[in-house]
């Protein structure tokens, strides 16, 4: 049986996107190592662009008491879920150094970040170059001397199919819809739905009307933004299955596949 993803409860729609979708945990590691890699020392203040639920900046104030996150997001709604099951959780004096924002990532900013992200594909909601660029131009502007500016990117020959990709987990299978692509343009439509154990299926829970930017794109945009290097990644390979094994390493030529996910960093 099929519903409308609009059919979930807010509590339900954002606990399955978290649980399929983000892996704070993995985020931060690769964060910190990355940041420390280049610059010799620990990053303290992070902004997370297009925060959603701020699950990833509640868990960054959570490292210590120097630790300070930004969140910035236009949507309300995942900011108030994040405000109600992430930075509750919380110790009090740990909430006084996350800061929400409800506002335009492309507004000036009056804080300095060691780090800003825009991780799970969000930037791709800009499809015309010019507009990329002002928003890599406003993140440098926000970054400290010894800023990183670090994303997301996906990609590979199955991207740009229209197909339907499932993921089982426990209880629940997760879809990732990619409904049309424009060759011309490299703009794209894609869903996420989910599937209940019980047969319920709802659909288009989220709805992404994207450009898909490559990598190289990416990189030129922000060399031209200002930042003084940019360093592209790769994920390993699992030896036993073929599929990546979650360790990410510096690369500037690899074999396309089916399917890739990896970052690129800009430094300030």
């Amino acid at each position: 049986m099929e519903k409308s993803g609009s059919e979930l409860s807010l509590e339900q729609k954002y606990q399955l996107y978290e649980g399929s979708v983000q892996c704070h945990e993995s985020d931060l590691d690769f964060l910190n190592q990355e940041y420390e890699r280049e610059f010799g020392r620990i990053p303290l203040v992070l902004r997370e662009d297009f925060c959603g639920t701020g699950m990833l900046a509640c868990g960054w104030a959570d490292q210590s008491g120097e630790h300070h996150a930004y969140g910035i997001d236009l949507d309300y709604e995942p900011i108030s879920y994040g405000k109600q099951h992430h930075l509750t959780k919380l110790s009090e004096e740990a909430r006084e150094r996350v800061h929400f924002v409800e506002a335009d990532v492309l507004n000036d900013c009056s804080f300095k970040s060691d780090i800003v992200v825009a991780f799970n594909f969000s930037y791709f909601i800009f499809k015309q170059r010019a507009k990329l660029l002002e928003y890599f131009s406003q993140v440098r502007k926000g970054l400290s001397p010894q800023g990183a500016f670090f994303i997301d990117i996906f990609g590979g020959t199955d991207s740009y199919a229209p197909v339907e990709e499932e993921t089982e987990y426990d209880d629940y299978s997760y879809f990732w819809d990619c409904e049309s692509y424009n060759p011309l343009t490299s703009e794209c439509l894609y869903h996420i739905h989910f599937k209940y154990e019980d047969g319920t299926k709802y659909k288009n829970v989220f709805t992404y009307d994207w450009r898909m930017w490559s990598v190289r794109e990416v990189v030129e945009v922000m060399n031209e933004a200002g930042f003084s290097k940019v360093h592209t990644y790769w994920e390993g390979v699992d030896e036993e299955d073929g599929s990546g094994d979650g360790n990410f390493y510096r690369s500037s030529d690899e074999e396309n596949c089916e399917s890739w996910v990896t970052y690129i960093v800009g430094i300030n």
